[in-house]
């Protein structure tokens, strides 16, 4: 071979070599380039998380409805948080977990035309006071116990079913109504609660982690007045009349004698009607469902104090219920218990009630308002 030919093979391999190494370089750079791509992809997905997934991270919801009046010309307050007690038993929380505080003394009036009835329109569809109620606490034992219960100072002998038994996963819905003005509810026409005393209660719940967030709802005269001192975290607030204005009744039941409902719990009912376990409303839909033209007062809201957007936050944190599941890799032995037999009797068939029927008559209701 000639030094001429040698010196040429020696160029044709030194060209290769620097091709196979630009190839490398831009295959590393290349490489890099859509690590980096990758890598930028998962981070903003984490970031924005898809709204859907926004929701509250509570274990379990509780209930506690009050109404603070009693005597026969009250009887729409009764009406009002037995309303809410069916609505929210239908929307899935269990009774054991339903705190009904009430006066008890409507539907064994001896003015009650309708003995052991309740009802909450004019239309007399729905008896609210029917076979599934239960009564928690009635009559003059509210005000005493009211506070204990919040604050979890019951007396130890109290029953398992009269206590608030939740802890720092717990969505409480609270709903008070009765008679009340700048500051005070009364309860019973006997005793009062300051705003300010309520206020304290509540922040004591989040001292001893009761809670992990609370939906106050309170339907009486000056109503907003009653939240006014809150300062504890995790409250969302709403009442049916601003400070210096009345809450109003909404129809009279020309049989009973009485105004049977209240016209803010009115429209929240007719609004919770058309809500269900999977619904998609929001807690902001439900703070809209009153405006003044059909309250004839102003409806109050307190947001300051709550972390999340209403607007994204579904109606059925608060108003329905979680089933808490346990993940255990441990098996788990599931023992066959043998059935009794039975006798076999020639029973007439009775059909089994699978749903609530509405609360409303809706094809009657637009006659009357």
């Amino acid at each position: 071979m000639s030094l001429k030919e040698a010196a040429e093979r020696d160029r044709e391999r030194s060209i290769i070599a620097r091709t196979n190494a630009t190839r490398r370089f831009f295959n590393i750079n290349a490489l890099y380039t859509a690590l980096l791509f990758i890598t930028w992809i998962s981070l903003n997905s984490a970031v924005k998380i898809p709204e859907q997934f926004q929701k509250s991270n509570h274990t379990n919801n509780w209930a506690v409805l009050v109404d603070t009046s009693r005597f026969w010309f009250n009887y729409r307050h009764v009406a009002n948080v037995l309303s809410i007690y069916r609505s929210v038993k239908r929307l899935g929380i269990p009774d054991s977990q339903i705190i009904l505080m009430i006066s008890d003394d409507m539907a064994c009036n001896p003015r009650n035309p309708r003995p052991a009835t309740i009802f909450n329109n004019a239309h007399e569809q729905i008896n609210v006071y029917g076979d599934d109620v239960e009564v928690d606490y009635r009559g003059y034992e509210l005000m005493e116990n009211f506070v204990r219960l919040l604050t979890g100072r019951v007396p130890p002998d109290t029953p398992r079913s009269k206590r608030l038994l939740t802890d720092e996963g717990s969505n409480i819905l609270i709903y008070l109504t009765g008679h009340g003005g700048d500051g005070f509810l009364k309860f019973q026409d006997s005793e009062e609660i300051t705003s300010q005393e309520l206020a304290d209660a509540l922040e004591q719940m989040w001292q001893k982690k009761r809670y992990n967030e609370i939906f106050f709802i309170i339907d009486t005269c000056q109503a907003s007045s009653m939240y006014e001192k809150f300062y504890s975290p995790n409250i969302l607030a709403t009442a049916s009349s601003l400070v210096g204005e009345d809450s109003l009744s909404h129809h009279v039941d020309s049989a009973i004698g009485v105004y049977i409902i209240d016209r803010y719990t009115y429209y929240v009912l007719e609004f919770l009607e058309n809500v269900h376990p999977n619904s998609d409303k929001t807690m902001s839909e439900f703070l809209a469902v009153c405006p003044k033209s059909a309250c004839l007062s102003t409806v109050g809201v307190r947001r300051d104090l709550f972390n999340r957007d209403p607007n994204k936050v579904p109606i059925t944190d608060f108003f329905g219920s979680i089933r808490p599941v346990i993940i255990t890799t441990d098996p788990i032995n599931i023992l066959e218990i043998p059935k009794r037999k039975r006798k076999t009797e020639k029973k007439t068939k009775i059909d089994e009630k699978r749903a609530y029927l509405p609360q409303f008559p809706m094809h009657l209701v637009q006659a009357t308002v």
